[in-house]
């Protein structure tokens, strides 16, 4: 049994990739499905679908993304930051840039999961989940 399941979502993606993978199972969590779609609207992914039938957890099949000429995938890295023993929170006036704006750091916010664009602005702070670039 694992006791962190988002470094257990990012680690599937990285493995996958590393692999060379087109496609990767994920067991299913609302939280899961939350970094999904916003990996999916910021362009990191390809597509992905959420399956409810395969148990009582569900799962969820994310297709990933690489570039046409060079085979690299989409994600350079994935990055937790707030783990079970220590968590990381901000508030809105200290929200992280990854990269200079070019990445984006997952916030889990008292709106939902939003990108840290997004929670600037709302206006809002909260748990840095993960770094994506």
């Amino acid at each position: 049994m694992f006791t962190d399941p988002i470094a257990d979502y990012l680690t599937r993606i990285r493995n996958a990739q590393h692999a060379g993978h087109r496609i990767v199972d994920i067991p299913s969590s609302n939280l899961k499905k939350s970094i999904t779609e916003i990996l999916f609207d910021q362009g990191y992914i390809l597509s992905y679908k959420f399956e409810d039938d395969m148990n009582f957890q569900g799962n969820i099949k994310i297709a990933l993304k690489y570039s046409v000429q060079t085979k690299l995938p989409a994600i350079k890295k994935l990055i937790r930051i707030s783990k079970p023993g220590l968590r990381k929170y901000t508030d809105s006036n200290n929200l992280p840039r990854v990269i200079n704006g070019l990445g984006i750091a997952i916030i889990s916010t008292s709106k939902g999961l939003v990108t840290d664009k997004e929670a600037r602005n709302l206006n809002v702070g909260g748990e840095v989940i993960c770094h994506v670039y």
